[in-house]
């Protein structure tokens, strides 16, 4: 280690935790206090505390390396992964990212550190651009609502066989076209098994509807291997008996083709990863999934709506939440808590940015290049079927002439997509160019029926004929909506880029002090190697000689949560928090099974857990059971073993969060875990809250066997305004064997025990993995120790500063908080009238986003700080909050009316402020500038209050209609 002086300039600790050595020291007398080290012995239970420090194989415990030099690292290492030219396909496909969308969107912290836009006054931009992700995607597959995104097209295709499932009115088993693609496949049986449900895999010509009691069908459209097929007929069948129909389908081809909406289907699905966002090795991508306006009460993930403010304009908000996981529990739609907002948002503005004609043109020469290379291969001699296709070609060759030809395209920097069979998938893209057509051409020459010369590439492309049959064209209009005719120059859409992003509220504006979501910070150099070329345009099938960097990232990965966590093996493939949560349950499942326990299906869950933990556990086949906690917030131990002893011949595992949800370490978590093993189950712990232990204990030391890890929450990957995010499981020895599978993939653990996958891609999101690496690799076994500390160290100096006006709910054996903590806001509503929900919107005036409403206890919110904001920040909320609380107090005493006050008519807009009439009791100043530091700069709402229920009941899910324009 080197001496102090030669350290570099940037090492990276310093600059991820907000507060310096000073106001560390000031905060600690604040709270009687000397040291870091004191607060945790008072707040983190003996038992579990650990001495021993982390170690990472290939870091030092301190890490002295700076910023730049481990970027260059980094960069040495995913310099091992092989650009190639994709033609793989199987829904992953190159794309060019405009640059204006590029740079001011996946590279703009104003877009990628926003929340999930559950406070829809400051979330007026996204929710636009989602509206406008929503509108593309119900426009394009000619139906008449969409979601705000899902995970992948796979976990896409599951959730609709649920959704079928919910719908239909009988049967138990759902069709899929063996024409799907692989990953689809095997992802939906995943998710069928543990619900019960058969899957039937067949030719969709052969399928007999009256053999089984079908309740859905799912077709591809086009095919994995390029044929467009005619399924009306099929359809009409398949509703004649009583079945739902999805179709799997592109978006780009939809530009051109009859869209599913008018062939009949009730649901579509797929990607718009091709629709600008980078390959990225598997992900992050947006999914979606549309569907007609009667089916809009089960569609799961989020879906955004039109509603009004108070003033009576136009705002947009989440629709429909109480089909959500954290409403309605183990009866929710889905497991889904966040999904891909950031990469819709991308995709969306690619569409605006190209409008109607430009995707045309995009999907004109896409097949314009497929049909070159058609018809050079046929003039080569081989055989490609005689059905329509758009991108998509499945080139049949001697069995003995495959290898070379693979082999050749690999030499030539080529990846086409090997079948089985010996057989040659190729796939083209917007990427494509006629020197790679030359180039594909040349490949195959040596193997063609003796022909004498290579076909001409431009030649081919003039002789392409773009006429598809009849019975597929598409004659229905798409994106008539201004917003998609508006900004196709890089002027007006960077202005209109600019003008969402002003009315949300990010990271970049003020703390997010949402507690259980850890918006921490999101550092630029932990960013940067995201669109780095060796990261964004690896394809996830591609051989495993081509991805070692990935795979020493991947690795390194694993090893460093295990380490962590105190855990023997980590899984990534789980691209999402609620993705591991289910990835753990049924990796416990598979193991009561291996061992015969096949009556081991009932799950305890605390009172107090998020909602995905019910939602999560009945996805996983399993029946919840509720366990009740104490006065101080613990979980009843009693109860416990009450419920532990009742069902110790069906147990199958307790799911618990720790640090719990109510803001404290429970001192008995030993002990749960041992009236839970005793009982013959296993404990999963909800990782949320991880934030809290890292380098101070580790879960795998005291009792759980399984856990997930939100990377999105504890180790920076940014919540994107509501996705991307990753959740990875560690698990024990034990479990080890079942960690999830993939079909598709260069590593399979080598296990017959394996779950199937339960993510699209082998490693999820693996693009955004370099995030999370460069995270730890920076702070090092120390660093992550330190910013614990200085977690809960905040935690506790806010609590401290505000518990004299509002009370602290819960508290440790000691009187400490964890990492959050909870205020009470429930009693003001006797004295002031006033609620939550007014003290939310009143912080917005102020310039904050809330903490988290009421959850897990009504009436009240829920803090984090996160170590990385700075005294300076936390004393600015802590004095908004108390501010809020003084006019509170003046409500009480009569000074300022009990309903026509800054609370009730919060936030106040600039044009409510600059009006010519004000008719309010208080005066403009107050609602305006409550606080000092508003003056220097001020975040101002975009809209008042919004009528979330005038929303849901006049539900509008896409942009207006062109009429409302004229």
């Amino acid at each position: 280690m080197p001496h102090d002086r030669l350290r570099p300039s940037d090492t990276f600790a310093r600059r991820h935790l907000g507060p310096n050595q000073t106001e560390e020291a000031a905060m600690l007398r604040t709270l009687g206090l000397t040291s870091a080290a004191d607060l945790v012995a008072q707040t983190i239970p003996a038992s579990i505390r650990r001495n021993e420090p982390l170690t990472f194989a290939g870091l030092a415990a301190e890490s002295h390396r700076g910023e730049n030099e481990m970027l260059r690292e980094l960069r040495a290492i995913v310099s091992e992964n092989r650009l190639m030219k994709n033609f793989i396909g199987m829904g992953y496909y190159g794309t060019i990212t405009p640059g204006v969308i590029l740079r001011n969107i996946l590279e703009n912290p104003g877009f990628y550190t926003q929340y999930t836009p559950y406070q829809p006054e400051i979330s007026q931009g996204r929710l636009e651009a989602l509206l406008n992700f929503q509108t593309m995607v119900s426009d394009l597959c000619g139906m008449t609502l969409a979601n705000a995104s899902l995970l992948d097209e796979a976990t896409a295709a599951a959730e609709a066989m649920t959704m079928c499932k919910r719908i239909a009115k009988g049967g138990n088993v759902f069709f899929i076209s063996e024409d799907c693609h692989p990953q689809v496949i095997a992802v939906t049986a995943t998710r069928a098994e543990p619900l019960g449900i058969e899957i039937v895999v067949g030719k969709p010509s052969e399928l007999d509807l009256d053999a089984k009691e079908y309740f859905g069908v799912l077709l591809a459209y086009p095919t994995t291997d390029g044929r467009i097929e005619d399924y009306r007929g099929l359809i009409e069948r398949a509703h004649a008996k009583g079945a739902l129909v999805t179709m799997a389908t592109d978006l780009l081809a939809l530009t051109m083709l009859v869209p599913p909406g008018e062939l009949g289907a009730d649901i579509a699905i797929g990607s718009a990863q091709r629709f600008g966002v980078p390959l990225g090795y598997g992900g992050p991508h947006a999914a979606f999934m549309a569907t007609n306006d009667k089916h809009s009460r089960f569609v799961p993930g989020r879906i955004i709506g039109v509603s009004k403010d108070a003033r009576g304009r136009k705002a947009m908000r989440l629709a429909l939440q109480t089909r959500e996981q954290h409403i309605r529990r183990d009866r929710a739609t889905s497991n889904i808590c966040t999904a891909q907002v950031l990469l819709a948002i991308i995709s969306g503005m690619y569409a605006t940015y190209h409008g109607p004609e430009g995707l045309k043109q995009i999907a004109e020469r896409v097949r314009g290049m497929a049909l070159a290379v058609a018809q050079g291969l046929r003039t080569l001699g081989f055989e490609l079927g005689d059905r329509p296709f758009f991108d998509t070609l499945h080139v049949r060759v001697a069995a003995d002439a495959s290898a070379p030809i693979l082999e050749r395209a690999e030499q030539a920097g080529l990846n086409l997509r090997a079948y089985p069979d010996g057989s040659i998938g190729i796939s083209v893209d917007e990427t494509t160019t006629l020197r790679e057509v030359a180039a594909l051409l040349a490949v195959f020459g040596p193997g063609g029926a003796g022909a004498d010369a290579m076909p001409d590439a431009t030649s081919l492309a003039k002789l392409t004929e773009q006429r598809l049959p009849d019975a597929f064209v598409r004659t229905s209009s798409y994106l008539q909506h201004p917003v998609f005719n508006s900004y196709h120059s890089e002027t007006e859409l960077l202005r209109y880029i600019y003008r969402l992003q002003g009315r949300d509220l990010s990271l970049t504006t003020s703390m997010i002090p949402l507690g259980s979501c850890t918006m921490k910070l999101n550092a630029t150099s932990e960013m940067i190697p995201v669109t780095w070329p060796e990261i964004g345009f690896v394809h996830p099938f591609a051989p495993a000689s081509q991805t070692r960097g990935y795979a020493r990232i991947i690795g390194d990965l694993e090893q460093w949560l295990a380490e962590i966590t105190g855990f023997a093996a980590t899984s990534l493939q789980p691209n999402a928090g609620a993705q591991g949560e289910y990835a753990g349950l049924l990796v416990i499942r598979a193991y009561h099974l291996s061992r015969g326990d096949v009556r081991r299906d009932v799950c305890l869950i605390p009172t107090s857990a998020h909602g995905t933990n019910p939602a999560t556990a009945t996805l996983a086949g399993m029946r919840v059971v509720a366990v009740a906690c104490d006065d101080k917030g613990n979980v009843d131990l009693a109860d416990l073993r009450a419920k532990a002893t009742q069902h110790k011949d069906n147990l199958a595992c307790i799911m618990i969060t720790y640090p719990s949800t109510h803001g404290v370490f429970e001192e008995r978590i030993r002990e749960i875990c041992d009236v839970v093993h005793e009982a013959g189950g296993q404990v999963y712990m909800d990782g949320a809250n991880m934030n809290a232990q890292v380098g101070l204990c580790r879960p795998g030391d005291f009792g759980p066997d399984v856990c997930h890890l939100n990377l999105h929450k504890t180790f920076c990957i940014p919540h994107g305004g509501g996705g991307p995010g990753m959740g990875p499981i560690c698990v024990a020895k034990h479990l080890a064997p079942f960690l999830p599978m993939h079909p598709l993939a260069w590593e399979n653990r080598g296990t017959t025990k394996a779950i199937g996958p339960v993510s699209a891609a082998p490693f999820g999101s693996a693009s955004i993995l370099v995030i999370p690496w460069m995270y730890i690799a920076m702070m090092g076994a120390d660093g992550l120790r330190r910013a614990t500390e200085m977690a809960i160290v905040n935690a506790n100096y806010m609590a401290k500063r505000l518990e004299g006006s509002f009370e602290i709910l819960y508290r440790g054996s000691e009187g400490r908080v964890a990492h959050e903590f909870i205020l009470d806001c429930r009693p003001f509503k006797k004295g002031s009238g006033i609620e939550v929900e007014d003290i939310a919107k009143r912080l917005m005036d102020y310039g904050f986003h809330a903490p988290t409403m009421s959850f897990p206890v009504p009436g009240t919110l829920m803090i984090e700080p996160t170590e990385s904001e700075s005294k300076a920040e936390l004393d600015r909320f802590c004095d908004a909050m108390l501010a809020i609380r003084a006019e509170i107090r003046q409500i009480e005493e009569g000074k300022l009316d009990k309903t026509d006050n800054p609370l009730k008519n919060a936030p106040h807009t600039a044009e409510v402020l600059t009006a010519e009439e004000w008719a309010h009791k208080y005066p403009r100043a107050l609602a305006a500038y409550p606080a000092p530091w508003l003056r220097e700069h001020k975040f101002w709402p975009p809209v008042s209050r919004v009528d979330n229920a005038y929303g849901d009941r006049n539900l509008i899910c896409t942009c207006e209609p062109i009429e409302s324009y004229e």
